[in-house]
């Protein structure tokens, strides 16, 4: 069982067994993106796995990507075709920073053998199709949740009491440009650790000796947030495969800290 990263050598040798993959390419502000790229070519057996669709719930006064309901995601992963057995792969073309969120929300259901693919696209050789992958309803039922969250009201209450990281940009972390959000700035307190130094130039993961060392100054309460708890998951699964405890989730993050004026904001 899978539950962190999958190479692609590994992936290729399990496809045909109970293995499903999930494409979940996806761009900030073009939200057909992700679909003309699965019908241009995905990984044999991949299933479109769309972040505003199905990863997140509308966007409103919990940020730009809430979570979904749990009961609604979790038919929309029997709908995949994913059964309690299946080992779960997700990948994008963007450093697992959707992909993560795809991860983080598997196991928010219970979905321990769920991993990403280590590289995303790239890495993979083969040949890619263009045709549409016959999917048969599986039995995907919510079991105990193996992630953490915090919501905004217990953060802003526990605020002094909590280290937080931040997974954006230090330009977007330090105010100086938000291309996204109407205000820029982060949560008071927080650390810039970027998702992208997670990774190597290649861009697959670093060793876990190494990311623990980028971790190892960090509690294990830690709260990681971003924008709008996407890539926020990729520092999650980071330390996970440093071999750290499951860090806390903030799924809001800065698009829903800021919707209510009252909670305080640096620099």
């Amino acid at each position: 069982m899978y539950t962190s990263l999958i190479s692609a050598p590994q992936l290729a040798a399990i496809i045909g067994q109970s293995v499903r993959i999930l494409d979940c390419r996806a761009r900030l502000g073009d939200a057909e993106f992700g679909s003309r790229a699965y019908a241009g070519g995905h990984i044999s057996g991949a299933i479109r796995a769309d972040l505003d669709r199905d990863l997140a719930a509308a966007p409103g006064v919990g940020g730009r990507h809430p979570l979904p309901d749990r009961e609604t995601l979790a038919a929309r992963a029997q709908s995949w075709g994913i059964n309690d057995e299946d080992q779960v792969v997700v990948y994008d073309d963007a450093s697992g920073a959707f992909a993560a969120r795809a991860w983080w929300c598997l196991r928010w259901l219970g979905h321990e053998a769920t991993a990403l693919l280590d590289g995303g696209l790239g890495a993979w050789k083969q040949p890619l199709t263009a045709d549409a992958t016959t999917i048969v309803p599986g039995n995907f039922s919510i079991r105990a949740c193996l992630t953490r969250t915090i919501d905004a009201a217990t953060l802003a209450d526990q605020l002094s009491e909590h280290e937080l990281v931040d997974a954006r940009t230090a330009e977007r972390f330090n105010g100086e440009q938000e291309p996204i959000d109407p205000v820029a700035g982060h949560i008071p307190g927080a650390s810039c650790l970027p998702f992208q130094d997670n990774l190597e130039a290649n861009g697959q993961f670093k060793p876990a000796s190494d990311l623990g060392a980028r971790f190892a100054a960090l509690s294990d309460d830690v709260i990681c947030y971003c924008g709008s708890g996407v890539s926020a998951a990729h520092n999650v699964l980071a330390m996970r495969i440093a071999g750290r405890a499951e860090p806390i989730l903030y799924p809001g993050s800065w698009s829903e800290w800021i919707v209510d004026p009252a909670r305080p904001r640096a620099p």
